[in-house]
């Protein structure tokens, strides 16, 4: 019991963290530049853990092929996807927000993919997820805002969705630091090579930089992502999809504390719709699936 509520709660704190740590990392650099360097020392992090774990005997060579696919769909075209969208303008709480419509059309597609089944709390909950994350985000969206970077958003979105279910269905049983380095070498190879056809590669190595892509790295790469798979593998798909409801708020709640950043009481109800959303959606059923 005391597991099922820390790791839940570990991935929301460090998930959190990545829009804002991800902006500031386009700040002083290219995004696509960015992300092969990032994931070019993610790969030899988990090639390390792994062999020191000594999974590589216990990784099947079929199994190649999905981590390929997970990983372009995660690291490549979702984080490809929202790091462009902070390149061109796209405020970090927009980019949230799109992505936050993922726990359901992952609980839609897992019921028909997966064999899923949601109960009617499980819907209910995500409905007022959803709700929530929009009441804390106040996004405006009579702003204008880059439509390549709105797009890409919406690629992200398809992205993480389709990695989800991806990771559920083909790769929930392979080894988790073995899998992850084959996520982040594809992941690496992909931004190089999207660097390379469509943007001039720049990275300026200041101590804003140097400290947001730490964060990246070990917070987010090493522990956020580790952790996610985790979920997918013990948990439902749609159940851990859920949990990204709560990103928004704790992001909110993050800027309040760290940066003095304002916190009304919109958000704060915000936050106890979401929290309770949650909670819902993340109810296991009673009922099998059919």
């Amino acid at each position: 019991m005391q597991t099922s509520l820390i790791f839940p709660l570990i991935f929301v704190v460090l998930w959190s963290s990545a829009f804002a740590t991800g902006s500031m990392v386009t700040d002083d650099a290219t995004p696509f530049a960015a992300l092969a360097f990032r994931f070019c020392l993610v790969t030899l992090g988990f090639l390390v853990v792994a062999a020191i774990l000594r999974e590589f005997s216990r990784f099947s060579r079929h199994a190649l092929g999905h981590g390929m696919v997970t990983g372009v769909l995660f690291h490549g075209l979702y984080l490809g996807g929202c790091w462009y969208s902070f390149s061109v303008g796209i405020p970090a709480g927009v980019s949230a927000l799109i992505v936050c419509i993922q726990p359901i059309l992952t609980a839609i597609f897992a019921g028909f993919l997966l064999g899923e089944h949601i109960s009617g709390k499980n819907w209910v909950g995500l409905a007022l997820g959803f709700v929530g994350a929009i009441l804390v985000l106040g996004v405006d969206f009579g702003s204008e805002y880059a439509v390549d970077g709105l797009i890409a958003n919406v690629i992200a979105l398809a992205a993480i969705t389709t990695g989800t279910i991806w990771q559920k269905k083909y790769s929930s049983t392979q080894p988790l630091a073995t899998n992850n380095a084959v996520q982040a070498a594809s992941a690496a190879v992909f931004h190089a090579a999207v660097m390379w056809w469509f943007e001039e590669p720049s990275i300026n190595f200041t101590l804003n930089f140097t400290l947001a892509m730490g964060w990246q790295i070990f917070a987010v790469s090493f522990g956020a992502f580790s952790v996610l798979m985790y979920l997918i593998n013990k948990n439902s798909a749609s159940q851990t999809s859920a949990l990204f409801f709560l990103v928004p708020p704790v992001a909110a709640l993050m800027g309040f504390m760290l940066l003095d950043e304002r916190l009304t009481t919109i958000d704060m109800f915000g936050f106890a719709v979401a929290s309770f959303g949650v909670y819902l959606a993340t109810r296991k059923s009673s009922k099998l699936a059919g």
